[in-house]
């Protein structure tokens, strides 16, 4: 299968702006001081969404003022990037309700992770513009190296990987467009119109704070959906603060996701530093990737 055409926003240098916006949960001034003044560091300018430390209950105000920024910062000619001050939950209120058109006749970097899934996948299925899944404000005192890493992501520097190598890895070689994001939010998209293809792509997955349970049902929703079938691979990220039931469910997260994926013979990488853990290292969503897992597992941008 030839890898679809992606298209690429133009990578940001010194003097550029980036849009920072919050379209789920809450935030406050003084969280995203911290944040502000390392883009300002790294040579951007830095807009505000006007509404982003509003509140309506667990939200960043609600969904009109949250969808207005969001779209506010698509029809910015000034600005570069957006990236979301937090994840939590909200994007899937308010992706409807936003005009594309702006975003897709200039495209610009939409970065984040976690609920932010929703803007990487409605992108995708719909524009093929590439995204990127990366630390957010919130996060950036996490860690260092992934922080200079989205820095690196964001200025067009070349990033690739190489991991150790995890017990439940299956070696194996492919070429592939990377998708996906967080499996809450694609089990959440399934039927929608932001449900993704993944056909002939390299998923990336990651959790946290779930039910091991639910992780079962969420990766058996995926292979009776036939998402898991025509993969060629599948690089699993961090599976953090996982939860179970009274009586076990028997299974870690990893043996669940292996035995889902067992009949298939795609290359399949664990243990990848993204997601909700302390590392959060940047991945160019829509792009093609090679993915080699062998004694050590790369990653590879083409």
């Amino acid at each position: 299968m030839q890898a679809e055409k992606s298209i690429r926003p133009p990578y940001l240098k010194k003097g550029d702006c980036i849009g920072i916006v919050a379209p789920a949960r809450k935030i406050s001034s003084e969280e995203l001081a911290p944040a502000i003044a390392i883009l300002e560091g790294w040579g951007l300018k830095v807009k505000l969404g006007k509404n982003i430390c509003q509140r309506d209950n667990q939200y960043s105000g609600t969904d009109a003022q949250r969808r207005s920024d969001f779209q506010d910062m698509f029809d910015d000619s000034e600005v570069k990037a957006i990236i979301s001050a937090r994840g939590g939950y909200g994007a899937v209120r308010i992706i409807d309700g936003l005009n594309f058109s702006s975003f897709s006749k200039e495209p610009k970097w939409i970065i984040g992770y976690s609920d932010i899934t929703v803007f990487h996948s409605h992108v995708h299925t719909h524009y093929r513009i590439e995204t990127l899944h990366a630390t957010m404000p919130v996060s950036f005192n996490k860690d260092a190296e992934s922080l200079n890493l989205l820095k690196k992501a964001l200025f067009g520097e070349t990033i690739s990987y190489t991991v150790s190598a995890q017990s439940w890895n299956r070696k194996g070689e492919n070429n592939g467009v990377l998708i996906g994001g967080n499996l809450s939010l694609l089990y959440a998209l399934a039927s929608t119109p932001s449900d993704i293809n993944t056909d002939g792509k390299i998923l990336f997955l990651e959790d946290l704070d779930e039910y091991l349970y639910h992780i079962d049902r969420m990766m058996m929703q995926l292979k009776r959906a036939g998402k898991l079938s025509k993969l060629k691979g599948l690089v699993i990220g961090g599976f953090s603060e996982m939860k179970d039931n009274t009586i076990p469910f028997g299974k870690t997260a990893e043996e669940i996701i292996m035995d889902v994926v067992k009949e298939y013979n795609y290359p399949v990488c664990f243990g990848f530093p993204a997601g909700h853990g302390v590392q959060n290292y940047p991945l160019y969503f829509g792009r093609t990737v090679e993915l080699s897992v062998k004694e050590k597992t790369s990653l590879k941008f083409l």
